[in-house]
């Protein structure tokens, strides 16, 4: 079962708004982890690999609807890019950086409204332009944490040390300390180092903006899947706690008009979150030149294929039938406020009902991820 202790942050700074009966606080936490407002941009000059990292980063292959067109490398105006299942998810495609003397990057950034993005990733193909690297030592004086600088690499790029050392060389020789250049292939982001830069990301990234980002991104390796998973812990658990900290229904009819609604809403967000749905199958299968027969039929769990209210009231009314007398008791005092304790059990059918399906449906994308792996093995095998 999903881990509902991580996320611990999170959940006890919910936790303490319910204590103050700020439900409203709670409210919009749980709609800002569903609807996943972000807005991340991408800066450098506009090439084919730019707009394929773009494309990547919202799981969209070469050719379908929703793509960042290829006529875009030509242009040097502000771009929007909502992600097609998350719209709220918004990557900014973001001006060349002018490589002119001199050069304010002050100016740049208002003009780019640098200070609104959630993250921005500085990209390059060659070594970073001295007009990028102000743009880095501006953004360093202003105490902007989330820029990424991001050397972009195809899988046919050699010696791709030497092209990292080259950039590090540009950078501190311009007076960047302590920079850290991320080799990232844009068709392939579950290779190089882009594994590392979400770590990174994870550290710097406000929790709850993290977990937002971890659930708009598409389902890259089974190691993101398991955060993923944890992401959606939290939101269970705030979810859980409005449940019970609301809820007049007595168990066994816990799946009030309220507790369906908002559960059928988490675990729609979880089935485009880990990709599962037809569309999202069927693009995965376009990127690794697979047929989506195979990988359609490893989805064992009905809420992965399709998430209906009938299939969500049926599987909290049968956890809410359960005696979860045994359950700890501390669980249920971290997450429901003490007016609203003498309801716990609506809370706990919630958080259990919720975390069994996710467990199930984030089963289903593991299992097609390895599919995949195991047909590229195969492949280089052959070759």
């Amino acid at each position: 079962m999903v881990d509902v202790l991580k996320g611990v942050n999170l959940l006890e700074t919910l936790k303490d708004s319910m204590e103050h009966n700020n439900l409203s606080e709670v409210k919009d936490a749980v709609e800002d982890l569903l609807i996943s407002r972000l807005n991340l941009a991408v800066a450098g000059e506009r090439s084919v690999e730019k707009t394929t990292f773009i494309n990547s980063l919202h799981g969209i292959p070469a050719g379908d609807e929703g793509v960042v067109p290829s006529s875009s490398v030509a242009t040097e105006d502000l771009r929007c890019y909502p992600n097609p299942a998350h719209p709220d998810f918004r990557m900014w495609d973001l001006p060349p950086i002018p490589i002119v003397t001199p050069f304010d990057p002050d100016v740049y950034m208002d003009a780019v409204k640098f200070l609104r993005y959630n993250v921005v990733f500085l990209t390059f193909t060659k070594t970073p332009s001295p007009s990028l690297v102000s743009v880095v030592l501006r953004a360093h004086a202003l105490q902007i944490r989330t820029v990424y600088l991001t050397l972009l690499v195809s899988g046919k790029n050699q010696d791709l040390d030497s092209k990292r050392r080259a950039s590090m060389d540009a950078l501190t020789s311009q007076g960047v300390t302590q920079a850290k250049v991320y080799l990232v292939n844009p068709s392939s982001l579950e290779t190089l180092d882009f594994p590392a830069l979400l770590e990174d990301l994870a550290k710097e990234l406000p929790e709850i903006r993290w977990y937002a980002l971890l659930m708009a991104l598409p389902t890259l390796t089974p190691a993101l899947v398991i955060q993923k998973k944890e992401a959606f812990g939290a939101l269970v658990w705030a979810a859980a706690s409005l449940s019970g900290g609301v809820s007049t229904i007595p168990v066994p009819f816990v799946a009030s008009a309220v507790d369906s609604s908002v559960a059928v809403r988490v675990l729609c967000k979880a089935q485009a979150s880990l990709c599962l749905d037809d569309a999202s199958v069927e693009r995965l299968a376009r990127q690794r030149g697979l047929e989506p027969g195979p990988l359609k039929a490893l989805r064992v769990c009905p809420l992965s294929v399709e998430v209906t209210k009938a299939e969500v009231k049926r599987r909290l009314a049968s956890v809410a039938e359960k005696d979860w007398s045994s359950f700890s008791s501390r669980l249920v005092q971290m997450a429901v406020p003490r007016h609203a304790r003498s309801v716990g059990r609506s809370f706990t059918a919630m958080l259990h009902a919720l975390n069994a399906a996710i467990d199930d449906m984030a089963s289903d994308a593991e299992k097609i991820l390895n599919f995949c792996s195991e047909r590229a093995k195969d492949c280089r095998l052959s070759c």
